[in-house]
């Protein structure tokens, strides 16, 4: 191979436009490789590097010049191999001669568009300011005016409901010979669960490891039927394996049918053998993460399982639409999509839709108010997201999830519906490890509920994705740790009960912080929500927005 011309190199990056840089020290190393061995992006290599040393010898000696040949561990500038810091190779070498530093200056996003093709990452928004809901304290704490409770010896049921709740004058309901009897024929009771305000929100498998989805699932299973919290987890766009789908863990999951509906087949077909009914159908047509925008799943993640629960081919991208395409308003979704739904079941299951924050929330609310049909509304905010998107999507679109959910909550008040139509706030929860203050602030502005995704890849399977575009490989299946990839050579550094342990504990310590929270307002058998009077922020203009206190 030729020499590299002045030209060539002039057409170079220097390792000062990318992200991060690999301090290396040779003093430390030992060249036994497992840096480069296990670097998900190939950014390190093992390089031969030609050394001039100049020495002198004797009383009155000349200068005299030697090369030699020293092996090092060399960065490359390749744009399409940048070192993305994930650690990995700290993680293994065992003499801390590497790791990749922050470099604040780069201009990564100015040379990562070659071939026309915006930057796609995983990962959340890249915005290491704090959010609005971390920005909010809890301002009413009861002492000698009110009740309160002792958090630690007080009985707490922090429960809430998944399901329209519709008020006592409306229910079919008459009394007979003493009991309470529904009245055939005279009106539809919706169905309703009672669930965990903090729910795992929807990460499809496909998206995540084998492993990581087991773990999942079997912590859900175990918070369920040991802890006694009956915390749900969605699906997410994808199917469900058919063995789970069939058994009495059904129960514990959402099944999420999103534009795609990929997986469904194989789910209504199970319908008939279901021993029991799912949580809910959740019907996707947003997400935090790209707004206005459809799914995909790389080809290279759709191996034979991922095929076979997904009833499609192997090794093809399966991209879903931006909306559904049989359905073009709102009220047509309501009428087709929420009913055939709920009659496929029997109308035994809540059924609600998930949207991207955006300003035409309201629109969608206020035709969901009109509908019995409707369970909830789930609003995904701008700060969510754990799959793939382009980067002008995550740091660009979206609607801050505090002030949407305010302003649903608030028209509800005004309608008179508030707590009927339960809100559902996703996007950011946990962002900072603050998961049950983010959740009980939601629960205060109006939700009935909070979905984490990110939040609960972070605490239970060790990610190193951060908002500093720090790892964020989600979508390309070579994820370090093995949560979002389908090689067995990757996701087998996961274990399945390490990860539902850690779920299991996630929740037990967000319920001790719950109620910690609940304990000051005397709440301990319902939740406090639309309680916005026990808030209070710093900031006068989100005060202002939000209607809560401004307290300095």
């Amino acid at each position: 191979m030729e020499p590299a011309t002045r030209l060539d190199q002039n057409h170079e990056l220097s390792l000062r436009e990318l992200p991060y840089i690999i301090r290396w020290r040779d003093d430390r190393c030992t060249r036994c490789g497992r840096c480069t061995a296990v670097c998900p992006v190939n950014a390190i290599e093992a390089a031969p590097h030609v050394h001039r040393r100049v020495f002198s010898e004797g009383s009155a000696p000349n200068p005299k010049a030697q090369r030699e040949i020293v092996h090092v561990v060399r960065q490359v500038t390749d744009i399409d191999r940048y070192c993305t810091g994930c650690g990995a190779c700290t993680l293994v070498c065992p003499n801390e001669a590497i790791e990749p530093e922050y470099n604040p200056r780069h201009k990564f996003l100015t040379y990562k568009n070659r071939g026309g093709v915006p930057f796609r990452r995983g990962g959340r928004r890249n915005d290491p300011n704090p959010s609005t809901v971390d920005q909010l304290k809890f301002t009413r704490i009861s002492m000698l005016t009110d009740p309160a409770l002792d958090a630690g010896r007080h009985e707490f049921r922090i429960r809430t409901l998944l399901g329209r709740n519709l008020p006592p004058e409306q229910l079919p309901l008459k009394a007979c010979r003493g009991k309470m009897v529904v009245s055939k024929g005279d009106g539809f009771i919706p169905p309703v669960r009672e669930i965990y305000p903090i729910r795992i929100g929807s990460m499809s498998i496909g998206a995540l490891s084998p492993h990581m989805w087991e773990g999942l699932a079997m912590g859900v299973a175990y918070l369920n039927e040991v802890e006694g919290m009956p915390v749900v987890m969605c699906t997410g766009e994808g199917g469900i394996p058919p063995r789970l789908l069939k058994s009495r863990f059904a129960r514990y999951f959402i099944l999420q049918i999103a534009s795609g509906y990929f997986g469904w087949d194989e789910i209504v077909h199970a319908i008939p053998e279901m021993t029991e009914d799912p949580a809910a159908i959740e019907i996707k047509y947003g997400q935090g993460a790209k707004p206005g925008d459809g799914g995909l799943l790389m080809a290279y993640k759709v191996l034979k399982l991922i095929a076979q629960i997904r009833g499609v081919p192997e090794f093809v991208d399966l991209a879903s639409p931006p909306t559904h395409q049989t359905k073009y308003s709102i009220e047509e979704a309501v009428a087709k999509m929420i009913q055939s739904m709920s009659m496929a079941w029997g109308f035994r299951v809540p059924v609600y839709p998930k949207i991207s924050g955006t300003k035409t929330a309201m629109a969608v609310l206020n035709n969901l108010a009109r509908n019995t049909y409707a369970g909830a509304l789930c609003i995904d905010g701008e700060d969510g997201g754990t799959g793939a998107a382009y980067n002008v999507s995550m740091d660009k679109m979206g609607h801050p999830i505090a002030s949407n959910i305010r302003d649903c909550y608030l028209n509800l008040v005004a309608q008179g519906k508030q707590n009927e139509l339960p809100l559902i706030a996703a996007g950011g929860m946990g962002k900072t490890g603050n998961l049950a203050a983010n959740a009980a602030a939601m629960i205060m502005l109006g939700a009935s509920a909070v979905d984490m995704g990110k939040h609960i890849m972070q605490a239970a399977a060790w990610c190193f994705g951060d908002e500093y575009n720090r790892c964020n490989l989600c979508n390309t299946g070579r994820c370090p740790r093995g949560i979002t990839t389908q090689d067995p050579r990757l996701y087998r550094r996961l274990d399945p009960d390490k990860v539902a342990e850690r779920v299991v504990e996630v929740f037990k310590a967000a319920d001790v912080e719950l109620r910690k929270i609940f304990a000051p307002l005397g709440r301990s058998t319902e939740l406090p929500i639309g309680m916005s009077d026990a808030l209070g922020v710093a900031d006068r203009e989100i005060a202002g927005r939000l209607q809560i206190s401004h307290v300095v």
